[in-house]
């Protein structure tokens, strides 16, 4: 190669590397664009799924006292997923298309802001987060990587901005004068689906009570005190100490009741159970979850608790996952519903379902008559199927809830 050739070569090396260069950062660029369009839906996708289980055949009759029904269920963690709750979705249990096709009047939706490795029913550590590589993932705000806190305020946010965009067909509710208007409105003919704000555990809260009012503020209604882990104001059923109440626990009942928020025993320790259905002035409830008599894990509530629960007044909300009631099919469901009416009454039981909440279950809520026919099979009058399915926890919330 002659000297005057060299500069020449070394041009070509450069122009090839660079091209090099350019098609690996495109390749980076793609994979990065795959990753966040299309991971957080594919995870989902295998997180929350619809078994295939033999489901009651839903008579005329019954589907006709279905669509009369006010109904209320008081948990599910769909605000956690990256899909819009305005649209039909093929994957996960709730969006506002299939409340409407279930006839339900008023979804209560948590936030889940922290949730450990491992998420065993048995022991968990705090020190892990799935959560945040989900935050990642879903492109969420940055302030919502590093504030659990921030977390929570990010989901009121979504849950308004739905609200905003529904035209009418999502409402918002934080008062008792606002779930009488929703059930008035749809008693009037009004297609209006409701909405509650909950927070599964009070992790948000990073330690300092006056969060609590930002919360409220933001739109908060119920809050269970723990998730999967202890946390700042009480030992979980799952953490690794599994203690009572704190000091900061028991300030933030008091606080929560005086605002009118709904205390959710859900996930508390049995010890911080305790406690708290001792502290109760309102009724509390349960809001997702199962009984030990017809499943015997942790997570479920013993007959004692059941009784205390009814004492306050309160509602005990039956899941539909098998970690709950230790099967998919109606019947199981059912089955810790009769227990719970048999041990205390009929006034005690409610719809609970933890529907996207990482469980597989036998029916998503356009489905949910199957539930009301399963009640009419067992012999539950109309009377009876209504309160289960609504009208115990319109009861609560009417009487909990900040009036105006």
């Amino acid at each position: 190669m002659s000297s005057a050739d060299a500069p020449v070569s070394r041009r070509r090396r450069r122009f090839t590397v660079k091209r090099i260069l350019v098609a690996l950062l495109a390749l980076v660029v793609l994979a990065a664009v795959a990753f966040f369009a299309l991971a957080p839906g594919i995870v989902e996708k295998g997180m929350n799924e619809i078994v295939t289980e033999p489901l009651p055949e839903v008579t005329d009759e019954t589907q006709a006292l279905h669509d009369s029904l006010t109904i209320l269920d008081m948990h599910s963690d769909t605000l956690l997923w990256k899909r819009d709750l305005l649209d039909r979705s093929d994957r996960g249990h709730v969006d506002l298309p299939r409340l409407q096709d279930g006839n339900v009047a008023l979804q209560v939706f948590s936030s889940v802001s922290k949730s450990p490795k491992g998420q065993n029913f048995d022991s968990n550590s705090a020190d892990t987060d799935n959560i945040t590589l989900l935050t990642f993932a879903q492109l969420q705000p940055p302030r919502t990587w590093t504030s659990i806190f921030e977390r929570s305020m990010y989901h009121a946010e979504k849950l308004q901005d739905a609200e905003e965009r529904s035209e009418g067909a999502l409402r918002l509710v934080r008062t008792s004068d606002d779930l009488q208007g929703l059930i008035a409105d749809r008693a009037a003919g009004k297609d209006v689906t409701g909405a509650l704000l909950s927070l599964e555990g009070l992790q948000p809260l990073e330690g300092d009570a006056d969060n609590l009012g930002r919360l409220y503020d933001a739109g908060y209604r119920m809050a269970g005190f723990t998730h999967f882990f202890d946390n700042e104001v009480a030992g979980s059923m799952h953490g690794e100490e599994k203690e009572g109440l704190t000091d900061l626990g028991r300030e933030v009942f008091d606080e929560m009741e005086e605002l009118g928020m709904i205390v959710d025993v859900a996930h508390a320790s049995h010890t911080a159970v305790a406690e708290m259905l001792a502290r109760a002035t309102k009724p509390v409830v349960s809001s997702h979850g199962g009984v030990q008599a017809t499943c015997e894990v942790n997570r479920n509530l013993t007959d004692d608790e059941i009784r205390g629960v009814a004492a306050t007044g309160g509602v005990v909300g039956i899941a539909y996952f098998d970690g709950a009631v230790c099967d998919t099919r109606v019947k199981a469901v059912v089955d810790a519903m009769v227990h719970v009416r048999d041990l205390v009454g009929i006034d005690h039981v409610g719809l609970g379902s933890d529907y996207d909440g990482s469980v597989a279950v036998g029916w998503d809520t356009s489905e949910l008559a199957v539930v009301t026919q399963e009640l009419v099979d067992r012999g539950f009058s109309d009377a009876d199927v209504a309160a289960v399915m609504g009208g115990n926890v319109q009861r609560v919330m009417t009487e909990v809830l900040p009036k105006g």
